[in-house]
């Protein structure tokens, strides 16, 4: 049995202090605000982002980080992308010597390029930080379906440590040792995922989402190996596996997101309608700026980012990527 300090209560954080509480763990749960806070402490459920999903009676909820953060055995954050930095801001005088830190977040930074636990170390320089990533929906983990994640870590032993705490019958656990690549793999998957919701959202077919899966994988793989991972990372849960899971899932946010935007609304607009963060959006610009920084090409991100940030209609944008030169599939 471990304590637990679960820093965000949106679906993600929702989700896990579920997990972790039924797994036998003590969890305390840290809502930004006061009145989330008291939401839980009534109804032990997330009733505006995760409703249904109760949460066991022994998890404790506070907005006060100190106690959130002090006195655990590990730190799970789940924050959005854009409170990664103030999040950890806030964590960094609290936290003990050697914390391990779990990040569920997915994004880079789009000032600096970093991704989430390079944000979090950068901010917290004693932290023992790791990354948790996969095909992993709130919605479905919060219901004990079967499901399937990726710990990665620059110390195994601390994977391996986070492996055995948040395995289940039905939450299966891998480890890794490439972060770069898990963090890399589960950021850009959202941009892909605005792609193929758009896609849907114009009324496009089966073919051309798995054309945007497997390009967009392909996309993905040449900047993660130009930035240091290892190629096989996105052939496993937190490349391929996350990339098909948020292209085509009706719990993505990013897919519904990139469907408004399909239909001819601003993406202003379909972040409103969606009512959540839209991860991909907030990634798009970076992915372009890091494929610039590293000199890879990726066609289907630079479009997205046309999209958003030009106003380019999704469908001209579609067939600018059908009509660039012909080429050889792989390397």
């Amino acid at each position: 049995m471990a304590n637990i300090g679960v820093i965000g209560s949106g679906s993600w954080g929702t989700a896990i202090t579920w997990l972790l509480g039924n797994n036998g763990h003590n969890v305390v749960l840290w809502s930004y605000t006061e009145k989330n806070t008291e939401m839980f402490e009534k109804y032990h459920e997330n009733t505006d982002r995760l409703p249904g999903v109760k949460l066991p009676n022994a998890v404790k909820y506070t907005s006060d980080i100190a106690e959130a953060v002090r006195d655990k055995d590990l730190l799970v954050l789940a924050v959005p992308s854009h409170a990664i930095r103030t999040t950890a801001a806030m964590m960094k005088d609290i936290v003990r010597d050697g914390q391990i830190i779990v990040v569920l977040t997915k994004g880079v930074e789009e000032a600096t390029l970093m991704v989430m636990t390079d944000v979090v170390k950068d901010e917290i320089k004693n932290a023992d930080v790791a990354a948790l990533s996969g095909p992993t929906h709130a919605e479905e983990v919060g219901r004990g379906l079967p499901s399937a994640i990726v710990v990665a870590a620059d110390n195994i032993r601390t994977a391996a440590y986070i492996q055995e705490i948040f395995t289940t019958p039905a939450f299966r656990v891998y480890t890794s040792d490439d972060m770069k690549g898990v963090e890399i793999g589960a950021a850009l998957k959202n941009v892909i995922a605005l792609a193929a919701g758009m896609a849907d959202g114009l009324g496009f077919g089966d073919n051309t989402k798995a054309a945007l899966i497997t390009r967009g994988i392909a996309e993905i793989t040449r900047l993660g190996i130009a930035m240091g991972a290892k190629r096989e990372t996105f052939s496993g849960l937190s490349g391929i596996g996350d990339l098909i899971v948020t292209c085509s899932s009706v719990h993505s946010r990013n897919r519904k997101a990139g469907f408004l935007m399909g239909q001819g609304f601003k993406y202003k607009e379909a972040m409103e309608k969606v009512h959540q963060v839209v991860e991909g959006v907030y990634s798009a610009k970076a992915a372009n700026d890091l494929a610039k920084k590293y000199g890879v090409e990726m066609p289907i991100v630079a479009q997205v980012n046309r999209i958003l940030f030009e106003d380019e209609p999704a469908r001209s944008a579609v067939m600018e990527l059908m009509q660039r030169d012909l080429k050889q599939e792989t390397e």
